[in-house]
């Protein structure tokens, strides 16, 4: 719902103290804040309206009910593969017949990587089947697998200290999670700094917060000039016991096989639909969620819930006969899992006209409680993003917090244009 009430009140208002063709005059702002603040207090039945039919109204549980048919008949949505191309046209189909303008397809280039059929075994101090998820853009190990011993280190500080233990050997990653920002740095670089060191694989706890035997997958990055091991993550609950055993200082082997394999990179598209604005149409307002996922779940939370939010965001628009000042523009982004690839290619297409970019928005955080918004931009701005989430008093949702960033509007909000994130009580 605030994702929402941003998208519309925030293309008319966000940039209307700071910058915008019809705002600016020879670099002087013509509107002063206690105007804008009036004018964002007059859309209170607007707003109303649009909580009383997402909430109460006939849209109740729509977006719900739109995502849970898309991944229970598509399913899982990797980059390269033939479930996010299906999902894409899908998508496509639904926002002509959602009645939206300039419905269209980006096309882009994605990666293409596959896990393959993948193992590990602990062969001593006891025969141990460990459940592991390979890592995205890894490599395989040979057929025969690699079987070495273990060195347990808790960081990446840990493993240069004993750097003169880690060639020859498996690395296990078994470092604290201290929030996902921070831990999540050993899942994309524990394979170049193993490497760095002579290690032949990596294993890295999954980054979690709390685990049930559930290993979890995600990108991970190789270096120039450093060799590509294989990697993988392992439940918490494993590296746990290893670094038990180690602590003893009983020695402990693995045996890992993967058959990941990365093919050439193939086409793909973004998924472009709008609501054209009444007053400056060729100013935009982007709202966003990325359309693919990992293989080895619906993709339900990460991140068809984002991208079916910002679709609804449009359609209560249009279902309420609104019409923005600027154009309202929805992007579906593909290959968002390995490191915002159609996003960054979007970026590079539409950047000339930056300066028509009002705001950025990206639902990419779960779909949860919610209970504000993320922004990243200018303090006069933040002070105009407040006044537009007084407007969400009746849900109780009004924060608005900082670092605003998100990997697919990252681009944008580096070159000045103001983001918003979508936040939520996870607890």
């Amino acid at each position: 719902m605030k994702f929402l009430i941003f998208a519309f009140f925030g293309g008319v208002h966000l940039l209307s103290l700071c910058s915008g063709k019809a705002i600016y005059k020879n670099g002087i702002c013509k509107r002063t804040f206690e105007e804008i603040k009036e004018e964002i207090a007059s859309y209170g039945d607007v707003a109303k309206a649009i909580i009383n039919l997402a909430v109460y109204g006939k849209a109740q549980n729509r977006s719900y009910e739109r995502l849970a048919l898309l991944v229970d008949t598509v399913g899982p949505r990797l980059s390269g593969s033939k479930n996010l191309e299906k999902a894409i046209q899908i998508m496509y189909q639904n926002l002509q017949q959602d009645g939206l303008e300039n419905v269209h397809l980006e096309p882009v280039r994605i990666p293409h990587w596959e896990r393959g059929e993948e193992s590990a075994v602990m062969l001593e101090p006891r025969i141990h089947k460990i459940a592991i998820l390979g890592l995205g853009s890894s490599i395989g190990t040979p057929p025969e697998g690699i079987t070495a011993e273990v060195l347990v280190v808790t960081s990446f500080d840990e493993l240069q200290r004993r750097a003169s233990e880690a060639r020859g050997k498996i690395v296990v990653y078994n470092q604290p999670y201290i929030n996902y920002s921070r831990t999540v740095q050993y899942r994309t670089q524990g394979a170049v700094e193993a490497a760095k060191v002579g290690a032949l694989a990596s294993l890295i706890r999954s980054v979690a917060s709390f685990s049930i035997y559930s290993p979890h997958t995600g990108i991970q990055e190789y270096q120039d000039g450093v060799p590509k091991i294989p990697t993988a993550c392992i439940t918490v609950e494993d590296a746990e016991m290893m670094s038990r055993m180690a602590s003893h200082g009983i020695k402990i082997v693995i045996q890992l096989k993967m058959g990941a394999k990365t093919y050439p990179d193939t086409d793909s598209f973004n998924t472009v639909a709008e609501i054209t604005g009444s007053k400056y149409p060729e100013q935009v307002v982007l709202v966003s969620g990325h359309l693919d996922s990992w293989d080895v779940g619906q993709g339900a939370m990460d991140d068809g819930g984002g991208a079916f939010i910002s679709w609804e965001a449009l359609s209560l628009i249009k279902d309420l006969g609104l019409r923005p000042k600027r154009t309202l523009r929805l992007v579906l982004w593909t290959a968002e899992e390995q490191g915002g690839v159609g996003a960054f290619q979007y970026y590079q297409l539409h950047k000339v006209n930056i300066s028509n970019y009002s705001l950025v928005m990206e639902s990419d955080a779960g779909t949860f409680l919610p209970t504000g918004l993320q922004f990243t931009g200018s303090e006069k701005a933040r002070a105009i993003m407040e006044e537009v989430m007084s407007l969400l008093k009746p849900l109780n949702i009004t924060q608005v917090l900082s670092h605003g960033e998100g990997t697919d509007i990252n681009f944008w909000i580096q070159a000045g244009v103001p983001g918003l994130l979508n936040f939520y009580n996870l607890r």
